[in-house]
């Protein structure tokens, strides 16, 4: 990659970030997907960039390895997506380079949901079990999930500073974009135990325990070993309660934020709102979710058709 278009990557990351508001994994992500076709086109500027390259890249995305076989096409698209927002950033600033109009997504077909019945959800709020410090937080942060339709990373972002005397408190989502989220009363209960137990000086509203906190529990230096709680952790824990609940597919924290928007769906909310409550830039996002609200259609057809025959 010559200079001047490493200069010109570097500079519409930093474009992506500041102006845009994109998150640092989304602009890390960016910059792997432009690296490698960089790397493959070996393009020296801008102005190099062909269709015949943009052809042959997604030749070799196709064959590419994912985790399940080829690389899924969703996958492939997050590639291409990136190349086409880079080639609109360079047209922006007058630089001449291949037209992104030139680029096509790959056809995908509809997104398939991973959904848990209401039992199965009730099953694995109620698996934390104990008074304990870790059974606390479980409980606390199941119940949030469920009642926020948080993602993952807004959760685990959250301090201990949260104002349990209102149903309602900002998050800064995607794109460092606010929403206001709501706070069921079981929500609340379960955090305003959590909190009422812990007596660390961390910021961070959810933390792990380790075996190190656990043997100086209560002792001078207990608050060093505290640690925010990752993604990675709060998807580990929603697993084993799901194993605990004797759920045999994958529940993840993404499922429980699909349960919360499907339930709203079920219960009469419009799809806008629920956009809003998601945090969902496009409505075509929220979208995939109404098959939720289409059950009332066979209601309707029985009711309604062929009562004339």
């Amino acid at each position: 990659m010559s200079a001047d278009l490493k200069e010109m990557k570097s500079q519409f990351l930093e474009y992506l970030e500041i102006e845009k508001g994109r998150g640092v994994k989304t602009v890390e992500n960016y910059d792997r997907y432009l690296t490698r076709f960089f790397t493959q086109a070996k393009v020296s500027k801008p102005g190099d960039i062909t269709e015949t390259m943009v052809r042959e890249f997604r030749i070799n995305l196709n064959r590419s390895a994912g985790v399940s076989g080829t690389m899924k096409k969703n996958t492939q698209n997050y590639h291409l997506i990136a190349l086409r927002a880079f080639l609109k950033f360079l047209r922006k600033r007058d630089i001449e380079s291949l037209n992104p109009e030139r680029i096509e997504l790959a056809k995908v077909g509809g997104r398939d949901l991973d959904l848990i019945t209401a039992d199965e959800l009730n099953r694995i709020m109620k698996a934390p079990q104990g008074e304990t410090l870790p059974a606390l937080r479980d409980r606390a942060i199941l119940e949030l999930l469920f009642s926020t339709g948080l993602r993952v990373s807004e959760l685990c972002n959250l301090n201990q500073d949260l104002d349990l005397t209102r149903d309602e408190f900002s998050v800064r989502g995607k794109g460092e974009k606010v929403r206001v989220v709501f706070l069921s009363s079981d929500a609340k209960k379960a955090v305003a135990e959590y909190l009422k137990k812990r007596g660390d000086m961390s910021d961070a509203l959810f933390v792990s325990y380790g075996a190190k906190f656990a043997k100086k529990s209560g002792k001078k230096g207990a608050d060093k070993d505290l640690h925010r709680l990752t993604p990675r952790s709060v998807e580990r824990l929603v697993k084993q309660y799901a194993i605990k609940a004797g759920i045999t597919r994958k529940v993840t924290p993404h499922v429980i934020r699909h349960s919360f928007a499907t339930d709203l769906l079920g219960n009469g909310a419009d799809l806008r709102s629920v956009q809003a409550l998601l945090g969902h830039a496009n409505i075509s996002t929220t979208q995939v979710y109404t098959h939720v609200t289409d059950k009332h259609l066979l209601e309707v057809h029985k009711q309604f058709h062929g009562k004339r025959r």
